[in-house]
């Protein structure tokens, strides 16, 4: 902070406690405030960027025209602390904590199990907590837009939506979908409710009701400040910028004369992001939000005239209100704008971004510019000057000269302009995503007609999303005035667009062709909405318009997503103590909820701290020519820069270096590193260090590119059973093909954290790290400093989500860290910023699937040869493992008698990519799945036919020769059917293609056999330690890490079996490698399995200590009985031991008994999509699975809703995309779409199959955590299914093989029509592309 005496006294409240600042720093967002400078965690850093929630706090401000107090939840991360004079802020702390009282939202989201690794939830809790101060009751709508802005990557959202729910008025009818029809009713389309399962995983008659008098006040001194009469203005002045926030208008325009070049400021949602990515500063900030003329509203006969400084909620409320007072017609424009303001960003940046900051900011992705630009808007602005009016037209968007504000005006109010009888306006836009997600493209679209005729008078069309700013369609428009509004205008329409909006075909966010077809496809859209509406008008005058049309105008509906959730009750006998096989809330739920859970970042800063951050290489292939640190080392805060030549030990592994030395051999390797005071110092400081690269050829990015090259990690893979050759000649058809899978990143919420802490003595050092394999860390820090493992003890509490991202690369960053640490002799904390973490570690495999297929007429598939290629990246890491277990797994469900894979790693220039929930098996299954349902279309047969048709049916051998039963694959398959009443939904999904040109759905059902664990014995062991006080309480450590899968609770529940006493008496700490030596990575779905044998192996070691002491006092207690051992001197700590299951593979044989159990289960979803955009909706899913009997069935159908949505993430939203050179343009939510709560099914129900003995695993249990994400897959040939459907009504032939992900523009191109006929297909060659896939 800065330390001027110029500066006023800031002055707010935080959590009803008061705030004054006397140095306050204009750089300082709320989120770094809170959390570091008054040491407030619960509030957490995961984007920076405003787009995920994990910093969502509530702010409360007095407006003292109307003596009203407003309550908002906003970004921290995107506050400055310099705005919040007069505000108070509310956290998560300040509604409750385990300490005083937890707040009904907090007691809720933790009891409704809607809370898994805990790190976005007190983000989803300050949401949901702001929305209940303002409406005690909410509709579905309002927590629909409430959760849009907060993103979870763990639970499926389904359980935090539910624990919303339950504050709703309907809340005691279970399940209501909107369409009044409960979800438990038992008819033909909903699964059938059995006595036998139970479906409640929690007691709502528990929750506490909701109590406003029990909500903290508004400090009556933050009223009197906003009372007082005197407006002078309130000057901040920081390191390098200045706030200025002025008191009355005629103080901003004279500040504005005097600075014309300073930004205005109200939001900071533009402004912050540029500061924040682009490293954006000015001298001077003004801040008008306290000036009253931006905030009044106005409203005539004429229109609306709004206040500039009004918020995208206010005018979306403000908007809301007239059009339900006046007449349609009159309100087309407004309807347009609310449209779009229902679905632009999320909840927390509508509540801070300003309409006039939004429309000054000219962004070319805008989606209110479009519309406002069309609709005759004009620009009240003032300055020292006087006043003038702007038109907002497409020359203003267009930031062409002399239709702009001039540098000393300012923006005070925009008038929108009621819409006229015979006008017609109307808005568009296709998203990644459907909420939060800036457009692909957007369009405002206006015309008006001669009265009483279909002569258009006036026409205007803009686009956003197609150039650098909002684009005019207006040649075409002048041209098409006069004309009759009929289908030759249409088409004539549609090719003047083409000719006259430009997209070259390298342009930046690529999609050329996609986003050319959109634009002629939201022009027919629009086109058959007036039609529509002078039809409505008077139906003499125009023509019918097909129903089957029509439906294309309808958009998906909001909806909030509900289910039933079944599985088996535990056996009436079973003592109401023993809490295996309950759906036992998560251990830290409530820690979670009220932000007490503390992750590695939230721990406080030690004397003497240092931050780190590094310097990347922007090369993806060269040689270090030099590095000049000079200029970083003179940087303000600057202690050290570190680089190759300070590492003690071993600079990493194998290929794997931790500083570049000598070469870079990817965009994002880390070259060196600064250490300095503060984060900020530090990050500013590697802008100054400078390296000098030599490029080196060849740069290697996609598969093709190493297939070319043959550039290779390890040797071929090969599995072959059977003779591929004869099979081949015997049968009816063969089949070739290939499919390309695109890649994931991880996005844990919490990025990759690490933290050192040398000690004093002996060359010890504590590592506080996020990371799954606490043990890999150890030793990569003391390889790197040359020093034994017993000097470095690693400490995991809990960790922010991991998916595998967090099993080998926290070692590495670990060891960059404990460089710096060795060299500076102080603490570092080293947590990567979101963009930093995507750029640096990788994530799932890009996969390339080549297939022969050989099979009958009737659908039976006798052989298949398949190769696979994937994108390891410039390393090995656990590249070699990937392809094995792809290979390994391929098969899934089926029994192909002649059968012959190869796989290869292909190593690229790429960052290595790393492991990855289901690891492998999600993409190799797909290609499997792909060549299935090529083979039923080849056949004229049904997907579903040609599954059963190949199924494993009977006791048999694997591709590796390991023996299994298929009976519970038979039985999910055949229960999924049952619930999900498949074949009266297939039948009804017919009818519906039948009924809709434009609008198509599909349903798909997918099998799966899943292996859990790893190829080799020694992975699977595991230990654990248990110790009993004299107080009877029960300490617990083993070497599982609790990533949010529920390991630690289902470990409580094992040791309160076991020990006959309550999870009360049972604590479980820290994960540490002192404690427990010589772990394995929590991975391969086999944690809770391994160490819950290992802490069940304790227990009973201690109970056969003290089993001759309690059958000597039969009627004692559990205290007496520990005293009593105590007395006699026998121990009462012990370690467990679990060996692990036997496990081999023999390569050169191509077999072994690999997996202890496969997992079994199937998915049936069903989807519709707009054929006009490529949009999705997820209408319903129902998935089974083989869980045995589960330890705790709300962890476990957790986590299969959780894989599930991850999976759907993965094969239909998220797409990495590269550059030519292997730069990651996507590098954070803003880019890279995750599923949001909107993108679950509407109807998501997870049944787990009434249990069979599973003699492997503890209890009879399975490891469940990544199987379900393979069964995404459903949604995708559910895609595939409506894709088929509208090509085939279109006359067009099949498409083998879609790649994956299934995108809005994959959707929509293939959907082939006259639209995508009219763009004119580019050469690829012409022109370098702006990215290029990698697989």
């Amino acid at each position: 902070m800065s330390h001027s005496k110029e500066s006023d006294e800031l002055i707010f409240f935080v959590n009803g406690k008061k705030v004054i600042e006397r140095n306050a720093d204009p750089e300082v967002n709320l989120l770094f405030y809170l959390r570091k400078v008054i040491r407030l965690t619960g509030t957490k850093y995961s984007c920076g960027g405003g787009d995920c929630g994990a910093c969502t706090v509530m702010i409360s401000r007095y407006h003292p025209v109307s003596e009203k107090i407003s309550h908002f939840s906003v970004a921290a991360c995107l506050v400055p602390i310099c705005s919040l004079h007069g505000a108070a802020v509310t956290t998560v702390e300040g509604i409750g904590s385990t300490k005083t009282r937890i707040h009904p939202v907090q007691e809720r989201i933790a009891k409704g199990h809607g809370t898994q690794c805990g790190f976005c939830t007190p983000g989803m809790v300050m949401s949901i907590y702001t929305l209940l101060r303002s409406h005690p009751e909410p509709s579905m709508e309002q927590i629909m837009e409430t959760l849009s802005g907060n993103l979870c990557r763990c639970t499926g959202y389904r359980a935090i939506v539910e624990s919303v729910k339950s504050f709703g008025p309907s809340s005691s009818c279970c399940q209501m979908n909107g369409r009044w029809k409960c979800c438990l009713d038992e008819d033909k389309n909903e699964p059938k409710k059995r006595a036998s399962l139970c479906t409640k995983l929690y007691e709502k008659e528990e929750f506490q009701p909701l109590d406003p008098t029990q909500e903290l006040i508004f400090p009556p001194e933050l009223m009197r400040m906003a009372k007082d009469p005197q407006k002078r203005a309130l000057t901040f002045r920081g390191e390098r910028t200045t706030w200025i926030a002025p008191g009355t208008l005629k103080d901003l325009l004279e500040l504005k004369m005097k600075h014309p070049s300073a930004p205005l400021v109200i939001g900071n949602t533009s402004l912050g992001l540029a500061m924040k990515f682009k490293d954006v500063s000015y001298p001077i900030i003004i801040s008008p939000a306290r000036i009253l003329e931006l905030f009044a509203v106005t409203n005539t006969k004429e229109g609306l005239t709004l206040g500039a400084g009004l918020s995208l909620t206010q005018v979306k409320d403000i908007l809301a209100d007239v059009v339900s007072r006046l007449p349609k017609e009159r309100t087309q424009m407004y309807c347009a704008l609310l449209k779009h303001l229902r679905t632009l960003a999320g909840q927390q940046i509508r509540n801070m971004a300003s309409i006039g900051g939004h429309i000054i900011s000219r962004q070319p992705t805008s989606d209110l510019n479009p519309v406002l630009g069309v609709g005759n808007c004009i620009l009240n602005v003032a300055s020292t000057e006087g006043t003038q009016q702007i038109p907002l037209n497409d020359r203003f968007l267009a930031r062409l000269p002399g239709a702009s504000l001039k540098p000393n005006q300012v923006l005070v109010s925009v008038f929108v302009p009621l819409s006229k009888k015979w006008e017609f306006v109307s808005a568009f836009r296709q998203a990644p995503r459907h909420q939060n997600a800036l457009a692909v493209v957007n369009a405002g679209m206006r015309v008006v007609f001669k009265e009483n005729t279909s002569t258009v008078t006036d026409l205007s069309i803009l686009y956003g999303g197609i150039g650098t700013t909002v684009v005019s369609a207006n040649k075409s428009c002048q041209q098409l005035i006069g004309r009759c509004w009929d289908e030759e205008l249409l088409n004539e329409a549609c090719r003047m667009v083409l000719e006259e909006i430009s997209l070259p075909p390298s342009a930046p966010g690529g999609m050329v062709n996609y986003r050319k077809t959109l634009t002629t496809s939201f022009l027919y859209k629009f086109y058959l909405d007036v039609l529509r509406q002078l039809k409505m008008r008077d139906p003499c005058r125009y023509p019918d318009i097909s129903k089957n049309l029509l439906r294309i105008l309808e958009d998906f509906p909001l909806t909030m997503p509900h289910g039933m959730q079944s599985f088996k009750a535990v056996d009436s006998q079973q003592p109401l103590r023993d809490p295996v096989g309950r759906p036992i809330m998560h251990q830290s739920g409530i820690k979670h909820a009220t932000g007490e859970a503390g992750f590695c970042d939230d721990m406080s800063a030690l004397a003497e701290e240092l931050f780190l951050a590094v310097v990347t290489s922007s090369k993806p292939h060269a040689r270090i020519i030099s590095l000049d640190a000079s200029e970083a080392l003179a940087s303000p805060g600057v202690v050290d820069v570190i680089t190759a030549q300070d590492v003690p030990g071993d600079n990493g592994r194998e290929e794997e270096s931790l500083y570049a030395q000598d070469e870079v051999i990817c965009v994002g390797q880390i070259v060196c590193a600064v250490a300095a005071d503060s984060y900020a110092h530090a990050k500013q400081a590697t802008k100054r260090v400078k390296v000098l690269y030599k490029d080196v050829e060849p740069v290697i990015v996609t598969v093709q590119d190493a297939l070319r090259y043959e550039s290779f990690i390890g040797p071929e893979k090969k599995l072959e059973q059977g003779n591929l050759q004869s099979a081949f000649q015997c049968v009816d058809q063969i089949l070739e093909g290939e499919v390309h899978f695109g890649g994931q990143e991880h996005f844990y919420m919490e990025t990759q954290s690490v933290r050192v802490v040398p000690k004093a003595e002996d060359k010890q050092m504590d590592i506080y790290v996020s990371s799954q394999d606490a043990a890999f860390t150890q030793e990569m820090v003391a390889r790197t400093l040359g020093i034994p493992k017993n000097r470095i003890n690693c400490h995991v509490k809990r960790v922010g989500g991991a998916f595998g991202g967090k099993s080998s690369k926290p070692g590495l960053l670990a060891g960059v860290a404990a460089v710096a640490a060795h060299k500076t002799g102080r603490p570092i904390r080293f947590i990567l910023e979101r963009g930093d973490d995507m750029l640096i570690t990788g994530g799932r495999h890009p996969l390339l699937g080549k297939y022969k297929i050989g099979f009958m007429n009737n659908g039976k598939i006798k052989a298949a040869d398949i190769q696979f290629y994937i994108n390891g990246g410039c390393t090995p890491d656990d590249s070699e493992l990937v392809i094995e277990y792809a290979l390994l797994k391929l098969e899934n469900a089926y029994k192909i008698p002649n059968l012959r894979v190869r796989g290869r790693v292909c190593k690229t220039n790429l960052p290595s990519n790393t492991a990855f929930r289901g690891f492998g098996f999600p993409q190799g299954a797909f290609v499997t799945e792909t060549w299935v349902s090529a083979v039923a279309a080849k056949c004229h047969l049904p997907p579903e036919k040609v599954r059963e048709l190949n199924m494993y049916k009977t006791i048999d051998r694997t591709i590796h020769k390991q023996e299994f039963d298929p009976k519970n694959l038979i039985r999910c398959w055949e229960t999924c059917m049952e619930n999900s009443s498949y074949y009266c939904r297939k039948k009804a999904v017919d009818e519906f293609n039948q009924q809709s040109f434009w609008k198509k759905r599909g349903i798909a059902i997918i099998p799966m056999k899943f292996s859990v664990g790893f190829p080799k014995t020694f992975y699977y062991q595991a230990a654990a330690l248990v110790q009993i006080y004299t107080d009877g309480s029960v300490l617990v450590a083993h070497g599982g890490v609790e990533l949010g899968q529920g390991i630690n609770t289902k470990m409580i529940q094992v040791a309160s079996r076991e020990l006959k006493i309550p999870m009360s008496y049972i604590h479980l700490d820290e994960m540490n490698t002192m404690t427990v030596p010589n772990t394995v990575a929590t991975a391969g779905s086999v944690g809770a399995d391994v160490n819950g044998r290992a802490v069940q192996n304790a227990c009973q070691i201690l109970m056969e200590r003290l089993e001759p002491i309690m059958s000597r006092n039969p009627n004692g207690t559990w205290e007496e009985w520990v005293n009593e051992a105590f007395i006699q001197s026998i121990s009462l700590s012990t370690t467990g031991y679990f060996r692990g299951y036997k496990a081999d593979m023999d390569w050169e044989k191509g077999e072994g008994d690999i997996y202890p159990y496969f997992v079994f289960g199937a998915a049936c979803s069903e989807v519709e999509i707009d054929c006009l955009t490529g949009a999705h909706k997820n209408i319903r899913t129902d998935i089974v699975m083989d869980g045995s009997f589960s330890i705790n069935p709300a962890v476990d159908i957790g986590q299969i809703e959780g894989a599930f949505v991850q999976g759907l993430g993965l094969y239909t939203l998220e797409e990495l995309r590269y550059s030519p050179e292997g730069v990651l343009h996507t590098r954070g939510p803003n880019q890279y779409k995750i599923p949001s709560v909107t993108d679950v099914p509407e109807e998501f129900h997870v049944s787990l199959l009434t249990p069979t003995e599973n003699p492997k695993a503890i209890y009879s249990s399975k490891g469940l955590g990544e199987a379900a994400m393979f069964l995404g897959s459903s949604v995708f040939f559910a895609i595939a299914d409506a894709v088929a459907a509208a090509r085939k009504e279109r006359g067009l032939p099949p498409i083998w093989a879609m790649n994956s992900p299934a995108t809005a523009e994959l959707i929509r191109m293939a959907c082939e029509d006259q639209f995508t006929n009219l763009v004119p297909q580019t050469d690829s060659k012409c022109c370098k592309p702006w990215s290029v896939p990698v697989a």
